[in-house]
């Protein structure tokens, strides 16, 4: 009785959402395009009359020299930068202080977030800081705790993933209590996206492969939920499309430029999707298993979604069975039931063809306790997804995850 109440109050919840979603403040970044376009940044910034600027990033990034082109083309044109690359996978909140702290120390009216998902998550919570000085990183968790404007913000990736570039959200880590948690606000979304192909050539296969599942992640997630609009179902399919044609040969083949720039618009699509549509319970246990046994978010993602998918049972298989039709893999005469496992074996032969592996055995039944709790903080009532789960659906989802691997 007690989770039909809650049940009853999480759809109404998110039905509110999803009225108010047209009244909301989205918008979309200024998008630049195209091999080389990293080299249009600095003129930007010289139109904006923004001459000294923040650089967020990692020392990875740094070492492979993907940030000279950059730092070069600012230097010819005069503007002034500051360097953070000690950003962590998962950043910290001792990561946006420090990068906050850069930013005033050399008076910057900007912030470049250059990377994967880290560097850009790290660069939205400074930019939440810059606007609220006087608001702890702990104090943003959840949705709308930022509210205000915060400075020019540009999203260079270089891994074709996450869609931070174009999304409202901002994940960061506790290193003490290795909680995870999202920070929600429109302002957040960053004001211009750098979709540059070439600076994702360098990407090693596994990365390739954990970052595009990652879009996966998003477009499937956003598509099965119950918060869709015609342009987030548009959106998600045209980033699935592109994923399922590019993926693969980005993966074997690294120095297809094209493969590379598909990749990169299939992420920010999923993006464009997600950020409107919301994600469900994959993303909501990713993020514990990111924050108790330091995997990578979009190797989670992987991993984790064929699980939750399966799980979900007829409350997802008409949107999957469609998934499956859209791509061609299921046949004429299945039935939805069978479309939709055809999608989900679809996902685990993605996932092996790219060496990503089936189950988590770290996972420790010490705990689940904690993890159960946060996962349903962060998806109730929130994720408008196919079907509402409680701590006992969490349990056996968990040990499905882990496999035959003893605790």
């Amino acid at each position: 009785m007690k989770n039909l109440i809650l049940s009853s109050y999480y759809r109404v919840y998110q039905t509110v959402f999803k009225l108010a979603m047209p009244l909301l403040p989205w918008r979309k970044p200024t998008l630049l395009e195209g091999p080389g376009s990293v080299k249009k940044v600095p003129g930007l910034l010289e139109e904006l009359k923004i001459k000294n600027v923040l650089i967020v990033t990692d020392s990875t990034l740094m070492k492979l020299g993907l940030l000279e082109g950059l730092i070069r083309e600012l230097g010819v044109n005069g503007c002034k930068y500051a360097v953070f690359d000690k950003t962590v996978p998962d950043p910290t909140i001792e990561n946006v202080e420090e990068a906050l702290k850069l930013y005033h120390q050399y008076d910057c009216k900007a912030i470049i977030a250059f990377g994967g998902g880290s560097p850009m998550d790290c660069a939205k919570a400074v930019g939440a800081r810059v606007s609220r000085p006087n608001k702890p990183v702990s104090k943003m968790k959840g949705v709308l705790k930022v509210i205000f404007k915060i400075p020019t913000l540009i999203a260079i990736p270089t891994t074709a993933g996450t869609g931070s570039e174009v999304t409202l959200a901002a994940v960061i880590s506790n290193s003490e209590t290795h909680e995870k948690y999202p920070i929600n606000d429109f302002c957040l979304i960053p004001h211009y996206a750098v979709l540059d192909p070439e600076l994702t050539l360098k990407l090693p296969p596994h990365i390739t492969a954990a970052t595009g599942m990652d879009a996966m992640t998003h477009a499937v997630e956003s598509y099965i939920g119950r918060s869709n609009t015609g342009e987030t179902r548009k959106a998600a399919l045209e980033a699935i499309t592109l994923i399922h044609q590019n993926l693969l040969q980005a993966y074997n083949s690294p120095g297809d430029l094209n493969a590379r720039a598909a990749m990169l618009k299939g992420s920010y699509l999923a993006g464009v999707a997600f950020t409107r549509a919301y994600v469900g319970y994959v993303h909501a246990i990713a993020h514990t298993i990111g924050g108790f046994y330091g995997y990578p978010h979009g190797l989670a993602n992987a991993i984790i979604m064929p699980h939750v998918l399966e799980f979900y049972g007829t409350a997802a298989s008409g949107r999957l069975a469609e998934l499956a039709d859209h791509l061609g893999i299921a046949k004429g005469n299945q039935g939805t039931t069978q479309k939709a496992n055809a999608f989900v074996q679809y996902l685990k032969d993605m996932n092996k063809k790219m060496s990503i592996k089936s189950n988590i055995e770290e996972i420790k039944q010490s705990d689940l306790p904690e993890m159960i709790s946060r996962a349903l903080a962060e998806a109730n009532p929130l994720y408008p997804v196919p079907q509402i789960l409680f701590r006992e659906d969490l349990e056996k989802l968990y040990m499905k995850i882990r496999g035959s691997a003893k605790a």
